[in-house]
């Protein structure tokens, strides 16, 4: 295999990566695909889509990887069912082993970021002989809470503002999104580094009414790039992507036979130093202090990438990609 990394131009960026739906689990699943020969499926997180993992299907495919990067159910050209209980641990997972099998059924590569992740610790948990390695960005494995809720959990610690719990009530969000502009709300949850846990309060939720006027863009983040995921959060809305939240508790009450469970798969875990899942309280000692480690016993490695935020795959592209790719070779 070639060892040399293929970044494109904004100009490039769709080039040669070939879109096609999939009918998985009763629904269809439009997935971007490029490239030869081992399967790297890669997950998108919340509020991004397929396109998240641009660099990295240009650059995997390069390599000698067909990479496979879905648009998850209620995001981009994805279906999206209108019911939160409709995107369960089971559905999505569902979604993703009909998406395996319909490929030849041979276990992938997994990578995963932010929900993404959640869901690969899932699909790693149920399914694991679907997955060979797993390259997790931003949230680590968390065991489920034999006794407690998490919503409940996270306004008891975080309170009543804490995203996740601001997320629960249908609509409500939606409207407030509504009153900004798209690519505002985007640009702010892209680029945002207030350290842990993330509040919304209901007077200005994203802190957009203060400023003077329009957010700049980072280097990392072109105007193409911002312009794709407004079209399609503009043609589908948030409510998708809100509905993974709306579905928390209903995953605790469904996952209840695996208290418990370990993640027995080989698992490098990668974080941004500046991600607000990572400064959130509690988050460091897990990772750091031996619990982690406990409940992934074959985790091969943590790598805490200095002076980047979460959405690391894109903001360090190069660098995550070579993180990635001396993991995954070794499987």
């Amino acid at each position: 295999m070639p060892t040399h990394f293929q970044f494109q131009s904004p100009s490039s960026t769709m080039e040669g990566i070939e879109h096609r739906t999939v009918r998985v689990n009763g629904i269809n699943m439009h997935i971007a695909e490029k490239g030869e020969g081992p399967i790297i499926l890669f997950l998108h997180g919340f509020p991004e889509l397929w396109y998240t993992w641009r660099h990295q299907i240009h650059a995997f495919a390069a390599l000698g990887y067909h990479c496979v990067a879905p648009d998850l159910r209620g995001y981009g050209d994805t279906d999206a069912p209108q019911s939160p209980m409709s995107y369960t641990c089971f559905h999505v997972v569902g979604d993703l082993v009909a998406l395996i099998d319909s490929m030849g059924g041979e276990a992938v590569y997994l990578v995963a970021h932010d929900w993404g992740a959640m869901i690969g610790w899932y699909l790693c948990m149920f399914r694991p002989e679907k997955v060979k390695a797993y390259a997790c960005i931003s949230v680590p494995y968390r065991p489920r809470h034999p006794k407690m809720k998490p919503i409940e959990t996270m306004k008891t610690f975080f309170g009543e503002d804490y995203y996740m719990c601001r997320f629960q009530e249908a609509g409500v969000m939606e409207d407030e999104i509504k009153s900004y502009e798209t690519a505002e709300v985007l640009k702010k949850i892209l680029t945002d580094r207030t350290p842990g846990p993330p509040c919304l309060p209901k007077s200005d939720p994203f802190g957009l009414k203060a400023l003077d006027g329009p957010l700049p863009l980072p280097p990392w983040l072109s105007e193409e790039d911002l312009k794709y995921n407004v079209d399609k959060f503009d043609q589908t809305g948030f409510s998708g992507g809100l509905n993974y939240y709306r579905a928390l508790d209903l995953n605790w009450e469904l996952t209840a036979a695996w208290t418990g469970a370990q993640v027995n798969l080989p698992v490098i875990y990668v974080v941004g130093d500046e991600d607000m899942v990572y400064t959130t309280p509690g988050l460091k000692e897990y990772v750091h202090g031996g619990g982690f480690k406990k409940d992934v016993p074959l985790l091969q490695d943590i790598v805490v990438m200095e002076g980047v935020g979460h959405f690391l795959n894109q903001e360090k592209p190069k660098e995550a990609t070579t993180i990635i790719h001396d993991f995954i070779k070794k499987f």
